[in-house]
């Protein structure tokens, strides 16, 4: 296996080694390249990350990738919401007439997704226009009603959940209306800030899920689990699913990973004080942290108020572990 495929790292041992090292003694800086074992990688934010080389630019190159990233953006957000771009008026009056702040909330999800795909629908359309040879400038009607599509949609997202119910994604939420808007390099290159946030996301909530089980023998062995899904979860979220071949090594190694993880039963009877239902609540974390991490590299965005959330889950466990009351040993 080569060296940037590396599934048995660590947080402090990922894309650390020698050859990830700067050359000239000096801190590197961020958009950095580097060529290790025939493939390009680029520095940002002290992550070294897969490069893929962004496709020239075109109308019909910026169609498919806002297409795709129309697609993803509801993979990734609560259900019911992709509602057709013929809807939009239908979206607007329900939510315009909804008083009940739960409902509204869905309504203005809802009205969120009409926009997306009311957007798509008309860049759909302007691609197919300058195809047949008819040219479209920025000033025109269709492309103007594109953009206010996207950026009234993205100002909707703010009401839009992750499927997950926890919080929303506005960083997700807003990548079509940014390809829309900025040449497709400059897009590629916020997309791999966000990997690397979404990168460092994923350590610290491994970090902290191994630093309150770390002390407890009751876990014994579940660093190397929590470790393996890690690495794994950061190699997916930089893998593109047209790399087939880096895909079919990835994806099975991040699925069986998680499986892996989830399926851990610790070892409840290395430790005699420890109650069965804070095992089980241990356990539970467990659950959870490889679920957040999962999350977050399937979004290739960081989702920073879950992880406050699971900090806190983290902080009430480790403070009932510290509590056990343990027989006092007798002096001889």
């Amino acid at each position: 296996m080569t060296t940037e495929m590396d599934f048995t790292c660590n947080s402090s041992t990922f894309r650390k080694g020698p050859e990830w090292q700067p050359t000239d003694g000096n801190p590197i800086a961020n958009g950095t390249n580097r060529i290790v074992n025939d493939q390009k990688f680029v520095f940002y934010d002290d992550y070294w990350i897969r490069y893929y080389q962004p496709p020239p630019e075109s109308l019909e190159a910026k169609k498919n990738l806002i297409e795709s990233l129309t697609r993803r953006t509801f993979h990734h957000t609560e259900h019911g919401i992709n509602t057709p771009g013929h809807y939009l008026a239908k979206a607007r009056e329900s939510h315009e007439e909804e008083n009940d702040p739960r409902k509204k909330r869905v309504n203005a999800a809802m009205l969120a997704g009409a926009l997306f795909n009311r957007a798509t629908d008309i860049f759909r359309t302007i691609v197919d226009l300058a195809a047949n040879g008819v040219e479209v400038s920025n000033d025109n009607e269709l492309m103007q009603e594109c953009g206010q599509c996207f950026k009234e949609a993205l100002e909707l997202g703010t009401q839009v959940k992750h499927y997950s119910g926890q919080e929303g994604i506005d960083e997700l939420w807003g990548e079509p209306f940014r390809a829309f808007s900025v040449p497709i390099e400059s897009f590629y290159e916020s997309r791999f800030i966000k990997i690397a946030q979404a990168m460092k996301n994923i350590d610290v909530i491994a970090e902290r899920l191994k630093g309150v089980l770390q002390p407890l023998s009751t876990f014994n062995g579940a660093n190397t689990y929590i470790d393996q899904f890690a690495t794994a979860a950061k190699y997916e979220c930089e893998t593109m699913r047209s790399d087939a071949n880096t895909n079919f090594l990835v994806w099975p190694q991040f699925v069986s990973a998680g499986e892996q993880l989830a399926e851990y039963p610790g070892h409840p009877y290395n430790d005699p004080a420890m109650p069965a239902w804070l095992h089980s609540t241990g356990i539970k974390l467990v659950f959870d942290g490889k679920c957040l991490i999962e999350w977050v590299a399937l979004a290739r965005v960081p989702m920073p108020v879950s992880t406050a959330l699971f900090d806190n889950s983290c902080a009430e466990f480790n403070k009932a572990a510290l509590g056990i009351q343990r027989p006092q040993q007798q002096s001889l």
